[in-house]
């Protein structure tokens, strides 16, 4: 199948890749900088350096996933405290207290705005973490 679109030819947007956070598991980017915003892909707890899952309840999962987009957002030249939009997706909705607690120590005010749904992830995957935030100058 051929895509065509309106541009064809001009890659609109930029690659980010690290080595400090998981590989992508299938056909996806670890995050595209597209008009000064950096787009990650959703990410679970991985140890980026043994591709195994980690963390045996909510509050260490939590903490590894925003360390692992951390890690992303910095390779393409952005950081947690430019974070406007997050998606979450937690397995249970009962851990939402608990994850909201870890989450508020990692990231900033502004809160940036954010989604949270119930999801069916991986066996052992308690929560999947995406964002959209502002990159540094001119990428």
């Amino acid at each position: 199948m051929t895509n065509h679109c309106l541009g064809e030819g001009k890659n609109m947007a930029t690659q980010v890749r690290t080595d400090s956070a998981p590989t992508p598991a299938g056909g996806y980017s670890q995050a595209l900088v597209v008009n000064g915003l950096i787009f990650t892909a959703g990410m679970g707890p991985i140890d980026p350096a043994t591709g195994q899952l980690v963390g045996q309840d909510i509050e260490e999962q939590t903490s590894l996933v925003l360390r692992n987009l951390d890690e992303v957002l910095r390779a393409g030249g952005s950081c947690l405290a430019r974070v406007v939009k997050a998606t979450v997706h937690l397995a249970d909705l009962a851990d939402f207290a608990v994850f909201d607690r870890t989450y508020r120590t990692l990231m900033s005010e502004p809160y940036p705005v954010r989604t949270t749904v119930g999801s069916t992830l991986p066996p052992g995957m308690l929560v999947e973490i995406d964002f959209v935030a502002v990159v540094d100058g001119d990428r």
